[in-house]
This record gives structure tokens, sequence and C-alpha cells, in this order.
């Protein structure tokens, strides 16, 4: 059962929006103004509702306050409809923006598609001190964040898919760049992924056969 943080002061709008979600399946967390909806996040929501005009400051004052403790993916609703404020909304942090009056499917829909993004954010692929997470295209050694071109990271993430066997050229190759490319273009990237994982080295050529990601 999703729990969702609602951010809202209007109490009729709160308990229809409680309803309708809590028939949809999620656990929903009501606060009536923005410093209680910032007392609520230590509940550990996995989505916020927020509405952009709150008593006691608006709702980007309430965004900016969310992203200075939390990730957490963040919707907010407004009757306002400019596009200055949409943009200024999204880029304060906001994850997506609704705009009153909307249908409640098109609300569920929308929290649906943040909850799917935020657990691809979250899936990670390890191995040894290795970890990388897809969708955050980000890889790290340890603490240390690995600075990766694009063609590498995809070839640490095919390795990670596949650890301690045996990956053949044309396997990565097309795993990689969809087709065969120049040898040489494929050692030069392995040569830039081997530079960034550092020492002890965890990927060995096996020369004829292909490569390995092994301790």
């Amino acid at each position: 059962m999703p729990r969702v943080l609602l951010i809202e002061d209007d109490p009729g709008v709160r308990d229809a929006l409680r309803m309708g979600l809590e028939l949809e399946g999620y656990e929903v967390l009501e606060a009536g103004s923005g410093a209680e909806g910032l007392r609520k996040l230590v509940q550990e929501p996995e989505v916020v509702v927020l509405d952009v005009l709150l008593p006691g400051g608006d709702g980007f004052g309430v965004l900016k306050e969310i992203r200075q403790h939390s990730t957490v993916p963040v919707l907010m609703l407004t009757a306002l409809d400019e596009v200055e404020y949409r943009v200024k909304g999204l880029r304060g942090g906001a994850d997506d923006y609704l705009v009153k009056p909307y249908a409640l499917s098109e609300l569920v829909a929308r929290l649906e598609a943040l909850l799917r993004r935020a657990s691809r954010d979250q899936e990670m692929l390890c191995y040894a001190d290795v970890a990388l997470f897809p969708g955050r295209m980000e890889a790290r050694r340890g603490e240390r964040v690995l600075e990766l071109s694009p063609k590498a990271f995809l070839l640490l993430k095919t390795f990670l898919e596949h650890p301690e066997r045996l990956l053949p050229k044309e396997s990565l190759m097309q795993r990689v760049w969809g087709e065969e490319v120049e040898p040489n273009t494929l050692e030069v990237h392995l040569s830039a992924l081997r530079r960034a994982l550092g020492e002890p080295p965890l990927l060995h050529t096996l020369r004829g056969h292909g490569y390995i990601l092994r301790r």
C-alpha cells in the first residue's frame, strides 16, 4: 500500500482526496499546513501531493524545505495555470504539476507514474564494492563516484548484470552498441572503464575468449 502525504489546507478538498486515494489503495497522511506536512515527512511517505496555495507560506517554500531533507517525489496541485508557476515549481524540485480542476483518475495515474520512476531510480546492481544505479545514471566504487562515459556506463551495467561470467567481445558489442563495432572501439571504452574502477582490478581479459568481472 503506497503511502502518500497530502498537504492541502482546504478540509473539504483534503477529505475528498483522502477518500478517493484510499479507495485506490493508498495510505494517506494528511496535513492542513506546510509546517504540519514537513513534520510528517519523518513518516517517510513514498510520494507527496502538495497544494501551491497554503496558509502561512506558499507551497513553493514548502517544496524548498522538502528538497533540503528528502528526494521523495512531489506532485504539486494548483489553480494557477500560468506557465511561470509551473516552471517555478518544476525548477524548484517538483516532479509533476497538476492544474485544478482535475479528475481523480488523472491524479492517480500521475502518482503511479511517479512511483514507478522512483522505483527505477532506487534499482541497484552491485558486485564487490561497485554499485550502479541505472535510473540515476550513477555508479560508485565504495564512496567514490565513477566518472563514466555513456558507453562505459553501459559496459559496466552489462558486466554487473552478468558477474563472474565470461562475456565475448561480440556479446558486449551487441549489448552496448547494438551491432558489431571495430575491436579498437571496444578496447578504448574498456580501458576507460578499467581506469575509472581503479584498484584492485575487477575487470579481467581472457585472451581469445572475452572479458569477465570478478574479484
